[in-house]
């Protein structure tokens, strides 16, 4: 477990964000780690969570949508910056759309944690209308461009505020211990 500032997190805060985590599904999970290191280059991603040549192949691209990220945290609007949505809202949907298309963000909540984490606190306003837009373009199948949808809440989608406290919980690959040379 890590926390992205040298402060301590509130315990409270930092407890409802790992059993948020720890809600998602498995794959996703594994996902969001993965995700993480490619954004933030923690480890080597392909060395890490590759299991095959098609993994090597979605780390790599990966990798060239997330070069993108750094530029994109620079353009993040303030919520009524209606000049600056183009560039911003157009670059976030392309991100979005290949995370979705990925197969493992299998809801709002999930795509969420995982983008305040990729683009810090000040997206928020904006990812309802981005995940929206990325779950309802074609290369998705119908069936999952339903259940992506249906996964946003009524209160995500019409939120009358957003918080500017940026995540503390950041998830990261653990080895796994031999119980038998451990002992």
């Amino acid at each position: 477990m890590t926390t992205k500032t040298s402060q301590p997190a509130g315990g409270a805060l930092l407890i409802s964000e790992m059993k948020e985590f720890a809600g998602f599904p498995k794959s996703t999970q594994r996902y969001i780690r993965r995700s993480l290191d490619v954004a933030f280059g923690r480890s080597d991603p392909i060395e890490t969570w590759a299991r095959d040549e098609v993994e090597v192949a979605s780390i790599a691209a990966q990798g060239r949508f997330y070069k993108q990220l750094d530029h994109l945290r620079l353009q993040i609007p303030d919520d009524s910056g209606l000049d600056m949505i183009e560039p911003f809202l157009g670059m976030l949907v392309t991100l979005s759309a290949f995370d979705l298309g990925q197969d493992r963000i299998p809801s709002f909540a999930a795509y969420r944690f995982l983008y305040e984490r990729l683009l810090g606190a000040g997206v928020r306003p904006w990812l309802p209308a981005a995940f929206c837009a990325a779950s309802a373009l074609p290369h998705l199948h119908p069936e999952r461009r339903r259940l992506l949808l249906q996964s946003i809440s009524e209160n995500a989608a019409t939120a009358p505020g957003w918080s500017s406290r940026e995540p503390v919980f950041w998830p990261e690959w653990v080895e796994k211990v031999d119980q038998a040379a451990a002992a």
